[in-house]
């Protein structure tokens, strides 16, 4: 008799978009070579840019500090390759539009940095927090947010329960998959490092059911761990990879609004996060480089790569053989929550999970249409907002009223703009409201 296996899955809204994760999801990891030159971005994470602490006509080595940030929060930025600074330049960012960026020219005589593991269990949570804040790492599932403050929460929350996010729901994104395929004994043991951090005796690892390999690998890598950790199998539906979203399908609670994941007892990390705190931990490696998927039937070799932070997208592009000449866009990202770019110039940062190039026959690039007031995108917004009501009120310049919709809950995963029957940008008009709201609050702040 077959036992039916558990789907984890939240209750509220969400959809099921075509995956096309076929076209890179059995495809190994490969090193891509470094090129001559490398922009490395000051914006790597959430808050403002770094500082950069070096100067034009400086040597640097590989992994050596090159940004930090002086107040607010930040991550320091290390240098991805060893070479010559040849300019403190500005360069493209899919949300500031141009932010500092260090440019190196890279020494390809120079010989690569080798690392060796070294014990971690004599650390105390301070200090392996000392070391996750040193290494400049933050969440690599596109929020930037430090993870060294993340993963101090304040007392009063009790958290109990790790949550790593290794769903990646997003449509032709297959990075973290590979990843999980194969290193997932490393991943375990961030996850063990994690839970020290915290002092949690419980975790789980939430993996979508398209990626049987991936939980087989994790499964077998937990059996060898000595710690209380849970593959937990989700259900295939967008988004399980939202932080509330996977709280719920795994724990069954619910993130209040306005609230964070430690409110309920929670922390998430994305398993990339995780993966960068093993390397950082176990082997002291500081993080400048990352996997991930450059896919779409725009570029003419889709491809799971190991990219050094700071390589820039028409770099990837030449390595993997040139484009399409049916390739009509191309997005930083996932085509769900992404964001679509006109500048092959810009670099690969910490946050870049993939590179999408669509074809003209996958990109819808039809006009939208006024709202229907059909209500298929309140149906399937999983946070219970109301993204038909905030896309008319922008178009009226009325964003002040939009926050009573739910503007400020809204994570941007897409699927009200994915269902929409009049193709309304109804993400685009979701952002530019946050973006309206922010600058009045700046604006009255200096008075």
């Amino acid at each position: 008799m077959v036992q039916a296996i558990k789907k984890y899955t939240f209750d509220k809204g969400g959809i099921h978009p075509p995956d096309h994760k076929e076209l890179t999801r059995n495809l190994p990891v490969e090193t891509m070579p470094l090129p001559d030159e490398l922009w490395v971005s000051m914006a790597q994470h959430f808050g403002a840019p770094a500082t950069p602490l070096v100067k034009r006509k400086d040597r640097v080595g590989e992994g050596d500090l090159i940004g930090a940030v002086e107040k607010g929060l930040g991550a320091n930025v290390h240098s991805p390759a060893s070479g010559e600074v040849v300019a403190i330049a500005s360069v493209p960012h899919p949300i500031l539009g141009k932010v500092p960026a260090v440019v190196i020219k890279v020494d390809h005589s120079a010989p690569p940095k080798d690392y060796e593991a070294r014990p971690w269990d004599g650390l105390s949570p301070q200090e392996l927090l000392g070391r996750i804040k040193e290494a400049g790492i933050v969440g690599m599932g596109g929020a930037g947010f430090p993870t060294h403050i993340k993963l101090n929460p304040p007392p009063q929350a009790k958290v109990d329960t790790l949550i790593i996010n290794g769903a990646e729901c997003e449509s032709y994104l297959t990075a973290d998959h590979r990843l999980m395929v194969e290193h997932p004994e490393e991943v375990v043991e961030g996850v063990a490092i994690i839970m020290k951090i915290l002092g949690v005796a419980r975790a789980y690892i939430g993996v979508e059911l398209n990626k049987p390999e991936a939980i087989e690998a994790l499964e077998q890598a937990v059996k060898k761990s000595a710690r209380q950790i849970t593959v937990a199998p989700l259900e295939v539906k967008y988004p399980q990879g939202s932080e509330k979203q996977l709280i719920q399908a795994i724990t069954g609670r619910r993130v209040p609004g306005g609230g964070l994941p430690a409110d309920v007892g929670c922390v998430v990390q994305n398993v990339g996060t995780t993966w960068a705190i093993y390397q950082a931990v176990v082997l002291g490696k500081n993080l400048y480089e990352r996997i991930l998927t450059v896919s779409g039937r725009g570029v003419k070799r889709p491809a799971n790569l190991l990219c050094r932070v700071g390589v820039r997208v028409a770099d990837i592009v030449d390595y993997l053989g040139g484009l399409s000449e049916e390739t009509v866009k191309f997005i930083l990202g996932g085509p769900m929550m992404g964001f679509a770019m006109a500048d092959l110039s810009a670099p690969v940062t910490k946050t870049t999970s993939g590179v999408t190039f669509l074809s003209r026959k996958e990109a819808d690039l039809s006009n939208y249409g006024p709202c229907i007031r059909c209500g298929r995108c309140l149906a399937v917004c999983p946070m219970g907002l109301s993204p038909n009501e905030i896309s008319i009120y922008m178009e009226k310049g009325r964003f002040e009223d939009t926050p009573r919709f739910g503007l400020l809950d809204c994570f941007e995963c897409g699927c009200c703009a994915f269902i929409c029957p009049s193709k309304r940008p109804l993400v685009q008009f979701i952002r530019t409201a946050k973006m309206k709201l922010r600058q009045k609050a700046m604006a009255t702040k200096k008075g």
